[in-house]
């Protein structure tokens, strides 16, 4: 997980910052660019700049499909389906958006986002490490 969520965050042009960064880190600052990244696009679309526009929401829509492709899938949890399909809902909404210019609805996407965003800041640091040891547990296993 950690490996493709940091090669997606360089190939999308994000800072060097994540190669430092723990995978924690590294989901935290994919959401806050796709946050960046779509508030560029609605100011875009606010001044008519198309081409502008549509850089960003390509962007956006590259670092949430980062975010997708860094769920890890074999955690047969509820937290994980629900997440991916947020995601998907999230590239149709700034598919959309990218369409019809819809300030709105792009408004709707970056409150869900800021939504996941709160809650993975809100995850207390004895269930990051948690989570980090069974990772690596389940890599081990594999290995």
């Amino acid at each position: 997980m950690y490996n493709k969520g940091l090669k997606a965050y360089n190939s999308v042009g994000v800072s060097n910052q994540a190669a430092m960064a723990d995978p924690y880190r590294v989901i935290q600052m994919l959401l806050q660019g796709a946050l960046d990244k779509m508030a560029y696009a609605k100011g875009a679309i606010e001044r008519k700049d198309h081409a502008e526009k549509a850089k960003h929401l390509t962007k956006s829509v590259a670092i949430v499909s980062a975010l997708q492709g860094a769920l890890d899938m074999d955690v047969k949890a509820d937290v994980t389906n629900n997440l991916f399909d947020l995601y998907s809902f999230i590239m149709d909404q700034l598919t959309d958006v990218s369409i019809d210019n819809d300030v709105e609805k792009l408004d709707q996407t970056m409150f869900v986002i800021r939504q996941i965003k709160e809650g993975w800041d809100a995850i207390p640091v004895s269930a990051r490490e948690e989570g980090l040891r069974l990772q690596a547990q389940r890599q081990t296993a594999r290995a």
